[in-house]
């Protein structure tokens, strides 16, 4: 939750020791699942396939195709349960941003990529601008916060530690996956959002601002609460034209609501 600047605990200094729990146990249900994987690959691949017996000698060239369509078929629906099980993590890790600030009840990271998504959704043709593209990144953006977490400024992870953390987290994802076309498109995505490399890019980081600061509108009504940082962060920072009317939208919302509060 990158807008978590303005909390940085100066006792929270980075070291790779105690960032190691990012790598070693990050979510206690998941880690076990990926030293399985990991050290018990090949095993997990002979357990996969001799779930058919292996076809006589004397069966057709057709028959030996079925059973190698039946095998690839089943190792694919595996790796594919195995990688949604490991997402699973991303619907019940709460935003960390909010957590410090003691929200109650706060978003799950799966929350804040969905409403991206639907940001991407609802935004409409514009010039240059793939939206199916933008719905995808909005969804892999985060996706790596499974087995890493939500690493804010407050973590005092330096940024270039926090992407090759990240970008580790990622490939083992995809590993999991089965690698492939999609595992290959999935990685393809994030780096393409972590570069800033497109216009595509640019949308879905104007969209990952504008749902935290509605956010945290959202949170200051219900918890009558004021989360200033949250807008002092992003401030200045939106690229795009939508990106600046839709923040621009919130923040006279709220501008709204704290002169009747002051009334």
């Amino acid at each position: 939750m990158a807008a978590a600047a303005a909390t940085t605990n100066p006792s929270s200094s980075y070291s790779p020791h105690t960032f190691n729990k990012y790598l070693t146990n990050p979510h206690p249900i998941h880690r076990p699942f990926l030293l399985k994987l990991k050290h018990d690959r090949n095993k997990l691949q002979s357990v996969r396939c001799s779930q058919f017996d292996p076809p006589p000698s004397k069966l057709s060239a057709a028959v030996n195709s079925d059973f190698t369509d039946r095998t690839s078929s089943s190792s694919s629906c595996s790796s594919s349960i195995d990688f949604l099980t490991l997402c699973h993590s991303l619907k019940t890790t709460k935003r960390k941003g909010w957590v410090n600030h003691g929200i109650e009840g706060p978003e799950s990271i799966a929350d804040h990529m969905y409403r991206m998504s639907l940001m991407a959704l609802i935004s409409g043709d514009l010039p240059g601008i793939n939206r199916e593209r933008c719905i995808k990144i909005a969804i892999v953006h985060d996706i790596a916060e499974a087995i890493v977490g939500d690493i804010t400024p407050s973590d005092g992870v330096p940024k270039a530690e926090k992407s090759r953390l990240e970008q580790a987290a990622l490939n083992e994802m995809c590993d999991v996956l089965g690698g492939g076309m999609r595992a290959e498109e999935i990685k393809e995505l994030w780096r393409e959002y972590e570069d800033n490399a497109s216009l595509e890019a640019n949308l879905v980081k104007d969209f990952d601002k504008v749902e935290m600061i509605l956010q945290a509108l959202e949170y200051e009504t219900e918890h009558d609460r004021v989360l200033d940082e949250f807008f002092h962060s992003t401030a200045g920072k939106f690229q795009t034209e939508i990106g600046k009317s839709w923040a621009a939208e919130i923040i006279a919302r709220r501008n709204s609501r704290l002169a009747k509060k002051l009334n």
